[in-house]
């Protein structure tokens, strides 16, 4: 059974969405498996002929909000200004992902705040995986309580769109081998694809990267060839994270990696001094380092195409 939303995006597992992002999830139970409807899609796979994408959404990631410091006084006006970003694209993305550290402390507040901020993003959907700034707290309760509805586990989940499956992972739940998912999230990751056609376009997207960008800094997930190797026999798999703070773009076989940068502040370059530790910029400079990323996906072609913005 696999039931099809007219506007274009289901899923045959649990999928987190909040309904205060302007869509209605209705949740039924078949088979032993809850299923997810979305109201409200903006219709992505009903563009054949229009001669847009099949799919179009934005990424943003490491917003930091309740960060004070040097490198960035004021994260939570960047922020505005790369929702704003996203505003003025000249469409509306199908959806948005955020890919982590929304926050800086984890606090309540950061998270009402962050949130908040969030509902003036114009799209359908928008999508969060936790930072491990967002988990610093025992059970990651904060994040949970804010953006976790529906979703499994410790926040991972996934859905169907425009003939794309997207997943959305956690590795920052184990401070201890900081890019780490876990048995529990590898064993979900095997069953969610294994029905899935090969020539299914897959997005994956974490916070810390899934390949071995600097693993001394936490740059990595320990267990992530054991997670790709489920999708190696999918034609197309792209994967987007945040947490390095930087633009970063590698393939190994089938699947892309792509590293997003900031709407907060820099870091360091792999192993530029003993630390990722922010970098403060020249202020006429830190814009050119902070961005959101646009991503395309037209049927029938492999690779799915990546603009990067930096802030204005």
């Amino acid at each position: 059974m696999n039931p099809q939303d007219p506007n274009g995006m289901t899923r045959r597992q649990l999928m987190r969405h909040s309904a205060w992002f302007g869509a209605a999830v209705v949740l039924t139970v078949a088979g032993g498996e809850v299923i997810s409807h979305v109201a409200g899609s903006s219709g992505a796979a009903d563009v054949a002929g229009s001669g847009r994408p099949t799919l179009r959404f934005a990424q943003i990631s490491d917003s930091h909000i309740g960060f004070t410091g040097t490198a960035n006084p004021d994260v939570a006006h960047t922020f505005t200004q790369a929702i704003d970003q996203v505003n003025n694209l000249g469409y509306v993305p199908d959806f948005v992902i955020h890919t982590g550290d929304l926050t800086h402390l984890a606090t309540p507040e950061q998270f009402d705040q962050v949130k908040q901020m969030m509902t003036g993003i114009k799209t359908p959907h928008i999508f969060t995986v936790p930072g491990e700034h967002d988990t610093i707290d025992e059970g990651a309760k904060q994040y949970m309580q804010a953006f976790g509805a529906g979703s499994r586990g410790g926040g991972w989940y996934s859905f169907d769109t425009a003939g794309v499956h997207v997943i959305a992972l956690v590795n920052t739940l184990n401070f201890k081998k900081l890019g780490h998912l876990g048995n529990d999230q590898l064993e979900f990751i095997e069953k969610d694809v294994a029905s899935l056609s090969s020539d299914t376009p897959i997005v994956v997207f974490s916070h810390i990267p899934l390949f071995a960008m600097y693993p001394d800094w936490g740059w990595g997930t320990d267990d992530a060839a054991q997670a790709l190797s489920y999708l190696k026999r999918f034609s197309s798999v792209t994967a987007l994270n945040g947490h390095v703070h930087q633009l970063f773009s590698k393939t190994e076989g089938n699947v892309t990696f792509h590293s997003g940068t900031t709407t907060a502040f820099p870091l360091p370059h792999p192993g530029d001094g003993p630390a990722p530790k922010p970098v403060t910029l020249p202020a006429d400079k830190l814009y050119d380092a902070l961005g959101i990323r646009e991503v395309s996906y037209t049927k029938g072609n492999d690779v799915l195409a990546l603009k990067e913005q930096t802030l204005k």
